[in-house]
């Protein structure tokens, strides 16, 4: 056989799989001709294709001292250093790959990966097209020119991409996932669960695409499938059968463990990346202040920017210096204007790769990141792959452990985060003395209250108001409302309008059970002001289980509408009860939903009684605990000041009780 039938064969044996035969071809060649650099380039992406990635790189190194003119050579060394998470190399292989192969398309869309992995979506988009006008049926490149204009919030460009991959590959499963996000975020909802079924059906291996189907289901109120798809992603958990949205979990009846197992798997799968460089030693800051880094998509008209506004503003500057590192959109609105102004230095990081935040994090002398995402929707996920800060903290966005190893703290209270929770949490828990959850004093309280014939009620009978958002409806919940409905003659369930066909579905689950459909009242989306104002309007709030309302029971309480909950096992179903006892109203707090329904329906028959409760909130309003905002942000700025000195001393993290103040 001659050298070049011996390459031929190497090479036959590669594209037909043959990989170990395609070593030990490259293996003898090159041990005939040391020098073939093409041959060596081979080698390597053959050990590579065995899982080999180390070996692999010190070949492709090999391969370019013998050929540094070898575009596939660098583009390769890209992919494996990419594989070890060395990003920074990677990217740099990529850029040298582009530079000797600039009509390649295969480099354009190695290189924007890399680019994506790292945050740079407009890089990894503007590499992605580049790559589609050189070769322009190119399913891959278009799906992840998709993936990389949603991630930037370009959402109608990005439709258009994965439309386009979908027309080149109709069976591309990454390209109909991404097509149902945006059709998703578009409101296009019926044609987001076909794309969505369709996602599940071209890869059932995929499980992520299984939990997305969930919440949109969930968010239809769609339930012919609920309880096998609910039992699936239990098994997923249980079995170790995936991957599963950590988000996913918190809406259906999971447990801490099961949260917790789904959390950490998903950082270690999806999230992780190689250690990075450790952090330098930081010089103290003027005058002995911390420097607190706020990191957020919400820093706009969103319900943690209605929460935390006042928190930010509040902050003692003669002890802390406080910064926001924002990567959503500028909305342009009244609140992204007072939140700018709010920080001592605003960030916008919307299209700042990993690496450049991670200096801008250094330079500004962060000591403590407080990630206010989590596993939340926009979150960046590469921003919780490394530590960023020598103290990191999870708050008040997502309701559970993130699972990573490098996030110090997650802020909570007796309620949400009790310590016998703490083996739940890869975080240590740290204990609020009142609520976890901030309250801006500044949200509207209209005093013009619409009539019920204004809000589309009847006149008489009591209204019940159930304004969390209708993914968090569950058909046992929903169950129970109408059985209420029943025991309460002539009285109505007010729900929030989050999309017609979700109407439509409650209305025929409502006839289903023997309740009028004109019993369901649905309040259309209105500004904030107009919102909270309809609470007064309502006689009692219906709280959801086992996903319990957030912002939404605090407008309620805010407005002096008591609300019904049932204390849950996990973060996210004791939220309400957190929020109730700090409000100074624990009286409608359940144990169970048998509870929850009885208490519900004596509280319709009661007037007097929810009157004293109403009074009792209004009465409180700026001094309960709940509402109490200086109050808050001393308690929370003396848990910072414990997380850094334990730093300081060199200890590790531990959790800790905030005393009441």
């Amino acid at each position: 056989m001659t050298l070049n039938e011996a390459v031929r064969l190497a090479l036959e044996h590669f594209r037909a799989g043959r990989m170990a035969e395609a070593e030990g071809l490259c293996r003898a060649i090159l041990q005939a001709a040391p020098g073939m650099g093409e041959v060596a380039q081979l080698l390597g992406v053959t050990v590579m294709m065995q899982n080999r990635p180390q070996e692999a790189e010190a070949i492709l190194r090999q391969s370019i001292a013998m050929r540094p003119d070898l575009a596939d050579s660098h583009g390769n060394l890209g992919t494996v250093l990419q594989s070890l998470g060395r990003m920074g190399e990677a990217l740099a292989a990529h850029d040298r790959c582009v530079q000797l192969s600039p009509t390649t398309p295969e480099a354009y869309v190695n290189r924007g990966s890399a680019r994506l992995t790292l945050g740079d979506r407009n890089g990894a988009a503007t590499d992605f097209a580049r790559a589609l006008r050189l070769r322009p049926v190119d399913a891959l490149a278009a799906a992840n020119l998709g993936v990389a204009l949603r991630e930037s919030h370009r959402v109608a460009e990005a439709d258009r991409a994965l439309r386009r991959a979908l027309v080149a590959d109709p069976g591309h499963a990454e390209a109909m996932l991404g097509y149902a996000h945006t059709l998703r975020e578009l409101g296009r909802l019926a044609a987001a669960k076909t794309a969505y079924t369709r996602a599940v059906a071209l890869s059932p291996a995929k499980t992520e695409a299984l939990c997305y189907h969930l919440y949109l289901m969930q968010t239809l109120c769609d339930w012919d499938d609920y309880d096998r798809l609910c039992a699936r992603v239990s098994e997923i958990i249980d079995q170790d059968g995936g991957i599963v949205i950590p988000l996913a979990t918190l809406s259906i009846d999971t447990t801490p463990a099961q949260q917790d197992r789904s959390a950490r798997l998903f950082f270690e799968r999806v999230v992780k990346r190689a250690a990075a460089a450790p952090l330098q030693a930081r010089a103290p800051s003027p005058g002995g202040r911390l420097r607190i880094a706020y990191v957020s998509a919400d820093f706009h008209e969103h319900a943690t920017a209605f929460l935390a506004a006042e928190l930010f503003e509040l902050h003692d500057r003669d002890r802390f210096e406080v910064l926001a590192y924002s990567y959503g959109p500028d909305d342009g609105s009244a609140m992204r204007g007072r939140l700018v102004k709010a920080f001592d230095r605003f960030r916008d990081i919307r299209s700042v790769p990993l690496d450049a935040v991670a200096r801008c994090m250094a330079d500004d002398g962060v000591d403590i990141m407080v990630d206010l995402k989590g596993y939340t929707k926009q979150t960046r996920l590469d921003l919780l792959s490394r530590r960023l800060a020598p103290v990191e903290v999870s708050y008040l966005g997502y309701p559970g452990t993130i699972g990573c190893p490098h996030m110090d703290y997650v802020i909570g209270d007796r309620f949400v985060t009790p310590p016998e929770h703490q083996p739940f949490y890869a975080e240590r828990l740290v204990l609020l003395p009142d609520a976890y959850q901030i309250n801006d004093r500044h949200r509207p309280l209209p005093e013009q209250v619409p009539s019920r014939a204004d809000c589309g009620l009847p006149e008489d009978g009591v209204v019940f108001a159930a304004f969390n958002t209708a993914y968090k409806i569950s058909p046992a919940m929903f169950a129970l409302w109408m059985r209420i409905l029943k025991r309460v003659p002539g009285s109505v369930l007010w729900l929030f309008e989050a999309n017609p066909l979700a109407a439509g579905n409650l209305k025929a689950a409502a006839s289903a059970q023997g309740v009028d459909p004109a019993r369901l009242v649905f309040a259309p989306p209105r500004p904030l002001a107009d919102h909270i104002a309809r609470y007064r309007v309502a006689d009692l709030a219906l709280d959801t289980l086992p996903y319990t309302g957030h912002t939404t029971t605090s407008d309620a309480l805010w407005a002096g509408c008591p609300v019904v909950t049932c204390l849950g096992g996990t973060f996210a179903s004791r939220v309400a009860a957190s929020l109730l006892s700090a409000a100074g109203l624990p009286d409608t707090i359940t144990r169970s939903l048998a509870e929850y329904e009885d208490l519900a329906v004596a509280l319709a028959g009661d007037p007097a009684r929810r009157a004293g409760f109403r009074k009792r909130l209004e009465d409180g309003r700026m001094t309960a605990p709940l509402f109490d905002s200086r109050r808050f942000t001393r308690n929370l700025e003396r848990a910072y000041q414990v997380m850094w000195s334990l730093h300081s001393a060199g200890r590790p993290p531990q959790g800790f009780i905030v005393p009441a103040g």
